[in-house]
Formats: structure tokens, C-alpha cells, sequence
């Protein structure tokens, strides 16, 4: 399969930077914060863990080439600094592509809207590329991200992936 090419992404307050291996160092601050891991697990990841994750990350597709991955960095209009990344993992389903999303917004800017809108324009840059389904995976007790999920027009399956609940357009 082949997928499109990621592109920038702009939105009304937010620029949305295809990831690169050099977005790893600024990443790392972002990504220190001990909260974000609470419902997803896992810890911080050091730059050389980060650097590693982001060569396979933007190589942009699964070996075999049955997914696509699209994978950007947040930043505010105007700013140098990263506040987050949102991510998509396609995949075709029968005569559908359907996304896997993710976001991951940084505590210091959380509570803005910001992962609502980066999540928005990431969907619509999705859809105008030939997407027809979104879904994500989210803690049942993370409610920011099922406000996120919901502002989305997602709507919670009853389908799990052992913890996370799934949600899907």
C-alpha cells in the first residue's frame, strides 16, 4: 500500500510539524512530566530512547507497508516550543482506511483545548487524504482524553484492549 505524504498541518492557534529525529531533544522536556505516564504506563523516555523511537517513527510505515504512521509535533503559532505530539497509525480494513489516533499534550498545557484542536486538524488533514474511520484507545478514567475523544465525534465501543476502552467514529 502506499500512503500519502505527511505534511505540516496548520490550524487556527496550533502548527502541527511532521516528527523528525531532531524534534527528539526538545521532546524530551515535554515529555518528562511523571503525570503523563498515569494512565498509559511506562516512564520517561531518555533522548536516546526518544532518538531511536523517532528514526523508526518517521520512516512513515510498518516494514511490510500495511500501516502508514503519521506522527507530529505540536507547537503553538508563533512559538519555538513543542507542547505535544498527535499521531496516526493507518491501517486498510476491508475497503476502508481507517486511523489508530493518539495525542499527548504536556501538563503545563493541558486544560486549552490544545489536544482537541491538534486532534481536529490532524483529522481533517486525515480525512481529506482518503480516511474514513477514526479510532482511539483511552483509560476509562482518563477523562481529558474522552473529552478529546468526544470532541472528535467519537463515541466509546465496550470493546477494550485489556485496560483501555475503545472509541471510534
Amino acid at each position: 500500500m502506499t500512503w500519502p505524504k505527511i505534511e505540516s498541518i496548520t490550524s487556527e492557534r496550533l502548527r502541527l510539524e511532521p516528527l523528525s529525529v531532531e524534534h527528539a531533544p526538545e521532546m524530551v522536556e515535554v515529555l518528562a512530566d511523571a503525570s503523563l505516564y498515569e494512565y498509559t504506563g511506562g516512564e520517561a523516555p531518555s533522548l536516546e530512547q526518544l532518538q531511536r523511537r523517532y528514526t523508526l517513527q518517521a520512516f512513515g510505515q510498518s516494514e511490510d507497508r500495511s500501516q502508514g504512521w503519521f506522527n507530529w509535533i505540536v507547537k503553538p503559532i508563533g512559538g519555538s516550543a513543542p507542547v505535544g505530539f498527535v499521531q496516526a497509525t493507518l491501517e486498510r480494513k476491508a475497503s476502508e482506511v481507517v486511523a489508530n489516533i493518539a495525542w499527548v499534550i504536556s501538563p503545563t498545557h493541558q486544560g486549552q483545548g490544545i489536544a482537541s484542536e491538534g486532534v481536529r486538524a490532524m483529522a481533517n488533514w486525515l480525512h481529506s487524504k482518503g480516511v474514513t474511520g477514526l479510532e482511539a484507545y483511552v483509560h476509562p478514567e482518563h477523562h481529558a482524553s474522552m473529552g478529546v475523544a468526544r470532541n472528535q465525534g467519537l463515541h466509546p465501543t465496550g470493546l477494550t484492549d485489556g485496560i483501555e476502552l475503545r472509541w471510534e467514529s
